[in-house]
């Protein structure tokens, strides 16, 4: 469960904290895959296992991820339709489409976000697009993993064995 101020990363030339650092207890070489940004929370999956990590990577493989967040901003159906359409983030192509739910469509909205890609600040980016800021972050689910209500930040556990199996699907 990655905690906000830590960067997702093996090592950083510039001295700031990486999620390495959660699970150095752990002999051996374990990479992060996929990033989270400084300021977001939630699922980070830590593997040695290059296939498993190309795979959950690939856009190919149409890995859902999901986030829950809280935004700037009244989030509305017409934000959910551009979300399926795929929202152009200022990248060469549009996002691929997006499942949006609204959860509280407020000043303040929290809504869950499901998607397959993952470019740099892609959530982020995707409501400034809609000129709405996310002001908290968390990665809830990636593929068939789900952060429990049971793991404290900055802690971490293996795998169980069925979560291993399904995984090997992906």
């Amino acid at each position: 469960y990655k905690p906000r101020g830590y960067v997702t990363t093996a090592s950083d030339e510039l001295g700031r904290k990486t999620v390495m650092e959660l699970v150095s207890d752990i002999p051996a070489r374990l990479y992060p895959v996929g990033r989270l940004d400084k300021d977001t929370t939630g699922l980070l999956l830590l593997t040695n296992n290059g296939d498993l990590a190309h795979a959950m990577l690939s856009p190919k493989k149409h890995v859902d991820k999901t986030y829950y967040a809280r935004i700037d901003g009244k989030v509305d159906e017409e934000d959910q339709r551009a979300f399926l359409q795929g929202v152009d983030i200022g990248d060469e192509t549009k996002t691929a489409p997006a499942k949006l739910e609204i959860l509280k469509s407020a000043d303040i909205s929290e809504i869950l976000l499901t998607i397959q890609e993952g470019r740099f600040h892609q959530v982020k980016r995707m409501f400034q697009a809609r000129d709405k800021q996310v002001i908290y972050l968390k990665r809830m689910t990636m593929g068939p993993l789900v952060l429990g209500d049971d793991l404290p930040k900055g802690n971490y556990r293996e795998l169980c064995e069925e979560e291993r199996k399904v995984l090997e699907r992906v």
